[in-house]
């Protein structure tokens, strides 16, 4: 078995060093060892008689149902470990192993999060410092933008064509990189690379196989992290989905972020981070300081339904989740060829929840969206949100597709089409009145 031969405290900023544990070690493992005879006075947990709930009923769409009752419930209504549900925990292991055979598995762990935006969060706060640059996709998910703030990081972009991220670009901004810290011993080499592989958002692409080896071996080069946020791995919409980073990382450095707000529900909070002990354990401190543990309820039905369902039973729910977005993506598409042809261009998304649409001969399209399609009530994410440089004018829209009733989406494109025939008319008003 290969090791994982990383210096890793490289990544970890001095914030993130000097964290403490909540309890001390020794406290928390006698604690975790004592029987249940054991009288317990060191744990600062309220009692379970108090709670006023005396069960829980989940009932699933299939017919299917359990409840949360005795000791699973006085656990699911209490504090845990800050891992998370170590059942739930022990079932995600299971789940990422079988999906993505990561090298040197057993150096590696597993942590429960609020969703992978919480995930994301940590790690740029446990590895970032003020000023740090940062390698990003472009177009990029806005979440990431507004986390990164507050660090007032240097965004590097790396520009994606119709398969995603390009590696040669993202090689060409490292050696310029490279040469500007050697002028300016004041400016550092990025230490992370933040990317969606599968259905990236917002311009749905995913990054084939080849494309995938060779930005690792880059990062590996360079000595970066990667981060891959990965919620849509399993709404691609072209089989076979290729492997993920952490699926050949024989070197450690990638952290890998996923979700199941895109595949079970978001309002279940519950995201999960896979990556090399050393960065869990200063995750888990990190955690532990900000909240203690992610919520212990959603966990503990989570468990239930994926204990219940198997793996092979949750990849063939996800499938159907797939197979209905898939549905309403090509409904979409329809409706912006009915729609759209010969005023906007756009490409077939290979996953995820969005189109990403270019309108012609309209420089920027924020206004058009925000003030006067809310006239026509019908709303569009303006493409400006999604780029390195906001500041610059942007002709793309995003639109999604999961959510509304396909008659609606058709409607919406119709208005779509209304606003930008406007829009161009009113463009054409104000050069001639400037003329």
């Amino acid at each position: 078995m290969e090791n994982l031969h990383i210096d890793f405290t490289y990544f970890i900023n001095p914030l993130s060093f000097r964290r403490r544990p909540f309890l001390p070690p020794s406290l928390v493992d006698t604690c975790d060892a004592t029987s249940e005879k054991s009288i317990k006075l060191a744990e600062g947990c309220p009692n379970d008689a108090n709670f006023p709930f005396k069960e829980i009923s989940v009932l699933l769409k299939d017919g299917t149902s359990y409840r949360l009752e005795g000791a699973q419930l006085a656990t699911s209504l209490h504090y845990i470990p800050r891992k998370g549900y170590p059942l739930l925990i022990s079932t995600l292991k299971d789940f990422t192993q079988q999906i993505h055979q990561p090298p040197s598995w057993s150096q590696r762990d597993v942590l429960v999060t609020v969703g992978s935006q919480d995930a994301m969060s940590k790690v740029l706060e446990m590895c970032l410092e003020e000023g740090d640059p940062i390698l990003v996709q472009n177009p990029l998910y806005s979440g990431i933008a507004v986390v990164l703030a507050p660090f007032q990081s240097t965004l590097i972009p790396i520009n994606q064509d119709g398969n995603g991220m390009v590696p040669d670009f993202l090689r060409q901004a490292l050696n310029q990189r490279k040469k500007e810290c050697l002028l300016d011993r004041q400016l550092k080499m990025p230490k992370i690379l933040y990317i969606n592989p599968t259905g990236a958002n917002p311009v749905g692409t995913t990054l084939p196989l080849d494309r995938r080896q060779e930005i690792y071996r880059i990062c590996c080069d360079y000595n970066i992290l990667i981060l891959e946020d990965d919620p849509y791995c399993f709404m691609n919409y072209k089989d076979p989905t290729p492997p993920s980073f952490l699926s050949f990382d024989i070197e450690g450095r990638v952290i890998r972020l996923d979700s199941l707000s895109k595949v079970l529900c978001p309002g279940l909070r519950i995201g999960w981070v896979t990556a090399a002990k050393p960065l869990t354990d200063v995750l888990e401190l990190g955690i532990e300081n900000c909240y203690l543990s992610s919520a212990s309820l959603t966990q503990v039905i989570t468990y239930n339904l994926l204990n219940g369902w198997g793996v092979k039973g949750t990849l063939n729910y996800f499938r159907s989740v797939r197979d209905d977005n898939k549905k309403r993506r090509d409904m979409m598409l329809q409706s912006m060829d009915l729609h759209l042809k010969g005023l906007c261009d756009w490409s077939v998304p290979d996953g995820g929840m969005f189109a990403w649409i270019k309108v012609r001969d309209i420089p920027e399209v924020q206004d058009m969206l925000l003030i006067r399609g809310k006239k026509k009530c019908v709303t569009f994410a303006p493409g400006r949100l999604y780029m390195v440089d906001s500041q610059k004018t942007c002709s793309y829209i995003r639109a999604s597709f999961c959510r509304e009733n396909p008659k609606l989406i058709d409607k919406a494109m119709q208005l779509l089409a209304e606003l930008i025939l406007e829009e161009k008319a009113l463009l054409k008003a104000q050069v001639e009145k400037a003329q």
